[in-house]
């Protein structure tokens, strides 16, 4: 009691609380905390996957609720603790872990395992794609990890809470989320809000996300960062995804399935107000793109192709892996887009990166904040974010013939072929001669041009010839164009050329 026999008050849980807290942490030295016992630690992919939180224990159930709270049990890759509060009348109230509230499946633990076990991460349910049923909408899991769905989605790429040094010589740190707080939604609402803490060696952060599901589920996301050293390389937004072949590249013998692939290409819509798209590769070394911008307007990794007959996978149904569309809020300033393409033998890996790169460093002492909201969608144009003309669906590339032009003997030219449709190409398909492509290089030559219609698209093909010197690289760029009007967005790839 305090004097005059009042009650000592605990002050209600605020984004500044979260806030006050990375502050304070960033003036500490960084501690990486406990980690799960051995027998948790040393368990296989598939044990862990017997690690099943009980449905009939699921939290947030109480009466109006639409959402469902499930944890993630420790194990396997995931052996750092977290924290995970629920937020009631403005006072976090702490989820203490139980063994009861897990199936531990064919799992035997001797000796068992400890009370005191706190949870890998977490997973809200919401009755996304039926009335009556909960299906998942969103999880936080490993690191900064978290996935987000809409509606007739499956999981595919990840989102990030930050990225730290990524593709640096000096290597990569991965800042963790250690706590978070659920604010249920209001009676009758929708909206559910998601508070955490980021820590890592080099930086802290406060997070809250305002999450509202639906046919594009979108998260609202609030940062402010806090440095305890000097950073290198700080990546904001960042997404990460998987690309193993396309129709850019060979398929290997060994597979039956035309693609592989969570997301088949980088879209940027830029300050300037033009719209870049970058077909993404399985490189042969590690790659790494910027695309310098000022006040960027979005980017995303997308999966355009949704064909099912395009992948032939009944079990993975990579057609339905959401496209990731990130909106900065309030104007970003100068820096670029960077993509990292990474080689991978097969689609066990996330092997694509993409987030901004601000031009201002994050000095300590200084905070930063910012926002952005991140959308899940099937696809751009449906929340009226895409380019309003040509859409690239389509990149081959290939060796000449001998009957298409005389260099068919010349190892340094290469035909490429892009298919571009939407906006008006499917007018300007029934006169095709009204078109024009637009290429470029900063160095080599290109030696001719031309355009077919493409009924199967409703589109255009743009086809044009190039020379590069024997060990170059370059950057080509193409568009169409009639007259002064520009018909598509810019189609931008990287070229090698071996001697």
């Amino acid at each position: 009691m305090l004097p005059g026999g009042l009650a000592a008050q605990t002050p209600a849980f605020a984004f500044d609380s979260v806030i006050a807290r990375a502050r304070a942490l960033s003036q500490q030295g960084f501690q990486p905390g406990p980690q799960a016992p051995d027998n948790l630690r040393q368990l296989g992919f598939d044990a862990y996957r017997d690690l099943r939180f009980r449905r009939d224990r699921a939290l947030l159930d109480e009466e109006g609720s639409r959402y469902r709270l499930q944890m993630f049990h420790l194990g396997f890759l995931y052996t750092r603790p977290v924290s995970v509060s629920i937020v009631r009348d403005g006072v976090a109230q702490p989820i203490t872990y139980r063994s009861d509230l897990f199936d531990l499946g064919r799992n035997k633990f001797d000796p068992p395992l400890p009370e005191t076990l706190g949870f890998a991460g977490f997973r809200l349910h919401y009755p996304l794609n039926q009335p009556k049923l909960f299906d998942e909408l969103i999880s936080f899991l490993g690191a900064s990890y978290f996935r987000l769905l809409g509606r007739g989605q499956r999981y595919g790429l990840s989102a990030r809470g930050l990225a730290i040094d990524t593709a640096v010589s000096s290597g990569e740190e991965f800042p963790s989320f250690r706590e978070f707080w659920i604010v249920p939604p209001a009676p009758g609402g929708e909206q559910i809000m998601i508070y955490a803490l980021l820590d890592s060696p080099s930086v802290t952060g406060a997070y809250a996300f305002a999450l509202y599901p639906g046919e594009a589920s979108q998260l609202t996301v609030q940062v402010t960062l806090f440095a305890r050293k000097p950073i290198r390389k700080l990546g904001l937004a960042p997404l990460s995804s998987m690309f193993f072949y396309g129709e850019n590249q060979s398929r290997p013998a060994t597979d039956y399935r035309p693609k592989v692939h969570d997301s088949d290409g980088l879209l940027i819509h830029t300050g300037a107000g033009e719209w870049i798209w970058r077909p993404l590769r399985n490189p042969n070394g590690l790659a790494v793109s910027a695309f310098l911008d000022n006040n960027m307007r979005g980017f995303g990794l997308v999966q355009r192709d949704r064909a099912f007959d395009h992948y032939q996978d009944l079990d993975l149904r990579y057609e339905a892996r959401p496209t990731y569309w990130i909106e900065p809020v309030g104007a970003w300033g100068e820096g670029h887009v960077e993509l990292i393409e990474i080689p991978t033998p097969d689609e066990t890996n996330d092997n694509i990166s993409a987030f901004w790169v601000p031009r201002s460093e994050l000095k300590v002492g200084e905070p930063i904040s910012f926002a952005y909201r991140l959308r899940a969608l099937m696809s751009v144009s449906n929340v009226d974010v895409d380019h309003p003309g040509g859409r690239v669906v389509n990149t081959f590339s290939k060796r000449l013939l001998s009957h298409e032009a005389a260099e068919h003997n010349d190892p340094t030219v290469r035909r490429f072929l892009i298919d571009f449709a939407g906006g008006e190409l499917a007018y300007f398909m029934r006169a095709p001669g009204e078109v024009e492509v637009m290429p470029s290089a900063p160095s080599g030559q290109i030696l001719r041009k031309f355009v077919i219609a493409n009924p199967d698209i409703a589109g255009i093909r743009a086809v044009f010839d190039f020379k590069a010197p024997p060990n170059s690289t370059t950057d080509l760029r193409a568009y169409l164009r009639a007259g002064d009007k520009t018909l598509s967005e810019t189609w931008i790839y990287p070229w090698r050329q071996d001697g």
